[in-house]
């Protein structure tokens, strides 16, 4: 017997295999499990980038203007109207406050359902990579007027709570954290036959990046410090896991680099653990999964001071945070960990002890807690 109805609705369920999409099908996948009935509704392609949880129902799209690998949503049709009705869900979840998630926000408000929101994407962070900055307080001023209408926001981090409140979104914010599966990612999987079979020598320093390779995660930075480091330390190697429409870009700068492409389950968590550093200086991140991640396998991480960094990483403990303009602090931190094995250790232990605080059952939990908020309020 189900105990209540969610009707969902996002820019990426399936297509893109990125925090996002992961993070919405765990959601479903753990709300299927406690009897919620969940109707998912966002853009697909013919060969979708992961098997999704739960039930999805397309909605038409078109790929988004200089970055084709993801899509957006053109239209809210009758049919797809009819079986949101049919459905009639108690609670209506927007992930993404596109163009769908704007005419979900106007059918719930038409039928007086109650409306929540999760903040995933830091959208006025990504206009600067496209020489769109002009047009942030536009952004801000339509993200103002959506969440408004919203009974509950979700931000993954108090960080980010902080920077929205700052920038005027009144909603009432909720932390809604991202987990991560201890038994996945740990510092068992490290093995020098791995790092062998990679091309790493047993006294190399391996500082990673694992992402997407798009040019708003700040590559670019990560190859210049990279570089510099190589020509004072040859035992520090760079190692990125990932693909994406900047990799070959990043190949010229770094043609040293190991280029694993894109990774999952064990071969993924193998990558963590035979890494030395974490190094991820995007600034674009609302939470940063591939920090926690990193911090599970036991890695200190040099990491960008962005809002999602910042409740991950804690200066000085379990890594460093720098300004995106300052390369110089970067290479610093990093010199600073080559150098110092004792120190890189220490991190490392600390890292490892801050990731066991995230459990996907406790932080999933929460957020049907919050749905049951509203539901008893309803009533």
């Amino acid at each position: 017997m189900s105990t209540f109805k969610v009707a969902i609705f996002t820019g990426n369920y399936n297509h893109i295999r990125d925090g996002v999409s992961l993070t919405l099908n765990r959601l479903v996948a753990f709300l299927l499990k406690q009897n919620v009935e969940v109707l998912v509704f966002g853009p697909t392609v013919e060969n979708p980038a992961l098997e999704h949880a739960g039930t999805l129902i397309p909605v038409p799209s078109i790929k988004l203007p200089g970055r084709p690998e993801y899509r957006f949503s053109r239209s809210f049709p009758k049919t797809v109207r009819k079986k949101l009705k049919d459905f009639d869900p108690d609670i209506v979840h927007i992930a993404t406050p596109d163009y769908l998630g704007l005419r979900a926000l106007k059918w719930a408000k038409k039928n007086q359902k109650p409306i929540v929101a999760s903040y995933h994407t830091h959208f006025s962070s990504y206009l600067k990579y496209y020489r769109l900055s002009l047009l942030e307080p536009i952004l801000w001023k339509y993200l103002k007027w959506f969440y408004r209408h919203c009974r509950q926001v979700y931000v993954p981090s108090p960080s980010m709570a902080k920077f929205l409140k700052e920038n005027n979104i009144e909603s009432d914010l909720r932390i809604w954290a991202r987990g991560i599966d201890l038994d996945q990612f740990n510092p068992q999987k490290r093995d020098e036959a791995w790092r062998e079979k990679h091309g790493f020598k047993e006294q190399d320093v391996v500082i990673t990046f694992i992402s997407r390779l798009v040019w708003e995660k700040n590559l670019k930075l990560y190859a210049d410090v990279v570089n510099r480091l190589k020509k004072k330390y040859p035992q520090a190697r760079a190692l990125i896991v990932g693909d994406g429409p900047a990799g070959e870009g990043l190949k010229k700068m770094l043609p040293e680099a190991v280029f694993t492409g894109f990774l999952t389950g064990v071969e993924l968590a193998s990558a963590y653990a035979n890494s030395d550093i974490f190094f991820f200086p995007s600034d674009t991140e609302t939470f940063g999964n591939v920090t926690l991640e990193a911090m599970a396998s036991g890695l200190p991480c040099v990491v960008a001071d962005a809002t999602g960094s910042r409740s991950l990483v804690e200066h000085g403990k379990n890594g460093y945070i720098a300004p995106v303009e300052r390369s110089d602090k970067f290479y610093k931190f990093i010199e600073q960990l080559i150098i110092d094995e004792t120190e890189r250790l220490k991190m490392a232990g600390v890292s490892l002890q801050k990731a066991k605080a995230y459990s996907w059952k406790s932080i999933n939990n929460k957020l049907l807690n919050y749905y049951n908020e509203i539901l008893e309020a309803k009533n």
